[in-house]
C-alpha cells in the first residue's frame, strides 16, 4: 500500500520563527530548510500546494521549468509510488485528484476562511472542512484516523501562527485582513480597520518597534505550542506515514517599515520553513 501523507501548513510562519522556536518534534522529522513561497498570502499559496508544488529553493543556473518537473517527480520518493511525474497530474493539476486515482482517501481541515469548502480548493477531497476555531490543531489531531486497508492524504492548514498569533482580548487593534473581514461581515458587523490616531492603540503605537518584536516573539511561541501537538500526531500516525510541514508565506514584523503579508513585496514574506520525512520512530518529546 502507498504511504499515508500528512501535509501541514503553518499559516504566515516565516523561516526564522520556526528556526528560533524550541521545537524538538519538528527537528525529529528532519533538517529544517529555508525555502521560498510562490505567493505572499494564503489563498494563492495553497492553490500552488494543491497543484502538487511546494516552496522552492530558488536555485541559480537552471531552467525554471526543470524545477517544476523535479518537484513533481519527488512525489514518487515521498509516497513510494513509481513513475509519478508532471504528466501524472494532468489535466487537473490536482494533488488530491492524483492521490484519489491511486486509492487514497483525501481529507482536509483548514483554519483560514479564504480556504473554505466553497472554493475550488475542495476539488477531489472526500472530506473537506473549515474548522470553527482559528486555533484548533488540537481538534485536528484528536479526530484524525487511519485505515489499514486504504492510504490517506490529510491536508492541514493551521491558524495558530497567523495574526493575532493566539493572542486574545483588546490588547491588539483589529486589522482588516481578508479572513477577518469575511468573518465580521458574515456576522453582520463592520469590518473596520486599523485603529485611528488618538484611540487607545493608534497606528503609530501599533507600529512601534517593541510591539512588532513582541509579535514576532509570539509567533515563535506559537510554533512551540504546535510542536507539542505535533508529537501527539506522530504517535497516532502509522509508521509508514510521510510528513510535510511548511509555511505558506512569511510575515513582515516591521522590517523596512512593513507589517503583515499579501500586498507586501519583502523577502521576509517569502522566506518559509520546510521539512519533510517519514514519521519519527522515537517516543514524543515534550
Amino acid at each position: 500500500m502507498p504511504r499515508n501523507l500528512i501535509f501541514i501548513t503553518y499559516d504566515s510562519c516565516r523561516f526564522d520563527s520556526a528556526r528560533a522556536a524550541k521545537a524538538p518534534n519538528l527537528a525529529r522529522l528532519g533538517e529544517l530548510e529555508q525555502r521560498f513561497s510562490y505567493a505572499s498570502w494564503t489563498a494563492p499559496s495553497h492553490y500552488t500546494f494543491l497543484m502538487g508544488l511546494v516552496p522552492h529553493t530558488s536555485p541559480a543556473h537552471v531552467y525554471a521549468s526543470d524545477v517544476y518537473k523535479n518537484d513533481f517527480r519527488r512525489w514518487s520518493d515521498r509516497l513510494d509510488i513509481p513513475d509519478l511525474r508532471f504528466e501524472t497530474f494532468l489535466p487537473q493539476l490536482s494533488l488530491a485528484g492524483m492521490l484519489k486515482k491511486h486509492g487514497y482517501r483525501t481529507v482536509a481541515r483548514v483554519s483560514m476562511p479564504v480556504l473554505n469548502p466553497f472554493t475550488v480548493l475542495n476539488n477531489a477531497f472526500d472530506d473537506y472542512r473549515l474548522m470553527p476555531d482559528h486555533n484548533d490543531f488540537k481538534g485536528m489531531v484528536d479526530e484524525i484516523g487511519f485505515s489499514r486497508d486504504q492510504p490517506s492524504f490529510h491536508f492541514f492548514n493551521l491558524g495558530e501562527t497567523h495574526y493575532p498569533y493566539m493572542l486574545e482580548g483588546n490588547a491588539l487593534p483589529h486589522i482588516s485582513g481578508l479572513h477577518g473581514v469575511a468573518k465580521t461581515l458574515a456576522a453582520g458587523g463592520d469590518a473596520g480597520g486599523m485603529a485611528q490616531k488618538g484611540s487607545d492603540m493608534d497606528a503609530e503605537t501599533f507600529f512601534a518597534s517593541d510591539l512588532l518584536k513582541g509579535l514576532h516573539a509570539q509567533q515563535i511561541r506559537c510554533v512551540e505550542y504546535l510542536d507539542g501537538l505535533l508529537g501527539a500526531l506522530f504517535d497516532k500516525a502509522p509508521p509508514d506515514t510521510w510528513f510535510m510541514i511548511m509555511g505558506d508565506h512569511g510575515e513582515a514584523f516591521g522590517e523596512d517599515g512593513f507589517f503583515g503579508h499579501g500586498p507586501v513585496m519583502h523577502p521576509k514574506v517569502f522566506e518559509v520553513p520546510f521539512v519533510e520525512g517519514l514519521r519519527p520512530r522515537k517516543a514524543s518529546v515534550f
